[in-house]
């Protein structure tokens, strides 16, 4: 197996309110559905975790050693801030451009860690656009929503 594909996505009604996060992650022709969330939280948040839920699972799974990862993700937030701003970021003290402080650095810090450790690709998707997987992963996150109100 060389390659990983993975979807994400994360969401809450309200924000800050109820969340939740999902991930499929297709290896070896298997597709495993994994998803969480929390009583108050934000969609950014929500996003985050999806993502570091994801990079986990690979990291922690021993077959999965050196394959190349796919990530399929609808929320430019983490797709651009992982790819591109975190690297502006580091170099600034985890303040933005207007020297304000990094919302969710924790979240970045743990999701950064992971990136640097795995061969990741990051592949932004358009949202309930009919993306099969994509819109499997938002029927879960509404389902741990629904858990919360």
């Amino acid at each position: 197996m060389d390659e990983i594909t993975i979807y994400t996505d994360g969401g809450c009604h309200g924000n800050p309110g109820p969340g939740g996060w999902a991930i499929v992650v297709i290896a070896g022709g298997i597709a495993k559905q994994l998803s969480g969330g929390e009583k108050m939280t934000t969609n950014n948040r929500m996003e985050l975790m999806a993502a570091i839920n994801a990079l986990t699972v690979i990291h922690n799974t021993p077959d999965f050693a050196g394959c190349h990862i796919t990530i399929n993700i609808d929320s430019q937030y983490v797709k651009n801030g992982i790819t591109t701003w975190i690297k502006s970021w580091k170099a600034k003290g985890w303040k933005t451009a207007d020297k304000k402080p990094v919302k969710n650095q924790d979240l970045w810090v743990q999701l950064d860690q992971l990136n640097a450790s795995l061969n990741v690709s990051w592949n932004w998707v358009k949202g309930h656009a009919g993306v099969e997987y994509n819109e499997v992963c938002d029927q879960l996150c509404q389902m741990e929503i629904a858990k919360f109100e």
